[in-house]
């Protein structure tokens, strides 16, 4: 069907197609089957009209020329993130790099977009031939049905010019849920190629890259990598293993991107980080809350050293300082209450301020907010957001405004 798609009739009748709209996908299939298209084809550029619909959010305006599976769509890195990663590899002064689990080809695509060679494969036959699809436009881009491990990569002297690249794929092929997603696997010996795999491959090139979960563990970090936990716009959206060259530093970091963001936080910036809070923080104090992957990286350190201040309690991430300092990777916020946790003082507290409309946020506490808001009988016109934490093993509400 790949082939369809991409020629012939098949590539006329996606290109023809409006704009996807679930109100009217049934009666337009209805259309085109009227016309003589066949009812696969049909059904084929309709689901490729609605993925692309779907990717913008990830790809922009190249959406609309690419082939797409749902699986594929959601495992894809977002063009952001693959830039910077075919950044990495083209400042480690490589010409060409192996893509090894390349999905539908969206690293693929952005290595050739920085002029390297891509020799790609993937383990799914129809997800390779989606992908050799969205690389025709580059001529030194390629993509196989293969197995990672089945990949004769480069030694000696070529290793220096060649990079690697892995994505392992963290789903078991076959197995789906009702809406027909593939079941997702956690441990580092499911994935496939497996974490053996990618480190001897690590231990014998120089120049080596792996995406991985977000959930990948501190303490399987290799000591001569570096693990980059990476966000777009607050998302966790991978955590990169860089050996080599590609390493930007040691340990574990956090990279945090956005539309306007481009900020980098190291472990050395965590050392020597002061103590969690003893007492509550009052008001006036500000609190500060790191990027996701500040924290999914153990790198609050990073942001109490950089306001002069503690976090509340160990692991929630919630840092309160008498600083205002203005970071590209934290939020900030001015404290106008501080009070030990108690629904009937908050209550009260808000009835008094005339809050109807509240915003929970809420981090190492079992709190269910949607309980809490119809205990707190909310009435008023003014808005409020609360942040409900610890501070040490007490809980406490902490009324903010963002600034």
């Amino acid at each position: 069907m790949v082939n369809r798609l991409t020629s012939g009739e098949g590539r006329g009748l996606l290109q023809s197609l409006p704009p996807y709209d679930e109100r009217t996908a049934m009666a337009l299939g209805e259309r085109l089957r009227a016309d003589g298209f066949a009812p696969e084809l049909v059904a084929a550029a309709l689901t490729q009209a609605r993925l692309r619909q779907a990717a913008v959010a990830k790809f922009g305006a190249d959406a609309a020329r690419m082939l797409l599976t749902q699986d594929g769509l959601e495992q894809a890195t977002r063009w952001e993130v693959a830039d910077h990663h075919a950044r990495r590899f083209a400042a480690a002064g490589v010409s060409a790099v192996h893509d090894l689990g390349c999905g539908i080809g969206a690293d693929a695509m952005a290595f050739a977009r920085a002029g390297l060679g891509v020799q790609a494969v993937d383990a799914d036959e129809g997800v390779a031939l989606v992908a050799e699809a969205n690389l025709r436009r580059w001529p030194r881009a390629t993509a196989d049905f293969r197995r990672a491990e089945d990949v004769r990569l480069p030694s000696g002297k070529d290793a220096l010019t060649v990079g690697v690249w892995f994505d392992p794929a963290r789903r078991t092929p076959g197995v789906a849920d009702i809406s027909g997603r593939t079941r997702r696997v956690f441990r580092l010996d499911q994935m496939s190629p497996d974490w053996d795999h990618v480190r001897e491959v690590a231990a014998r090139l120089p120049v080596v890259g792996a995406k991985l979960s977000p959930s990948f563990p501190h303490a399987a970090v290799p000591h001569t990598a570096e693990a980059a936990w990476t966000s777009y716009a607050g998302d966790v959206v991978e955590c990169a293993l860089w050996w080599g060259p590609l390493a930007r530093t040691s340990g574990r970091s956090a990279h945090v991107l956005g539309p306007r963001t481009d900020a980098l936080v190291t472990e050395d910036m965590a050392m020597g980080a002061p103590t969690e809070f003893a007492t509550m923080p009052s008001q006036g104090m500000y609190l500060y809350e790191p990027d996701r992957a500040v924290i999914r990286a153990g790198l609050t350190g990073a942001l109490t050293n950089a306001t002069e201040g503690r976090e509340l309690a160990s692991g929630v991430g919630y840092v309160a300082s008498r600083q205002d300092v203005r970071l590209p990777w934290a939020k900030r916020y001015l404290i106008t209450a501080a009070m030990p946790f108690n629904t009937k003082r908050l209550r009260a507290v808000l009835r008094d301020r005339g809050v109807g409309t509240l915003t929970i946020k809420k981090r190492g506490v079992s709190i269910d907010p949607q309980a809490l808001r119809r205990q707190l009988r909310l009435s008023g016109d003014l808005e409020a957001t609360v942040v409900l934490t610890r501070v040490g093993s007490v809980q406490v509400a902490l009324l903010v405004r963002q600034l």
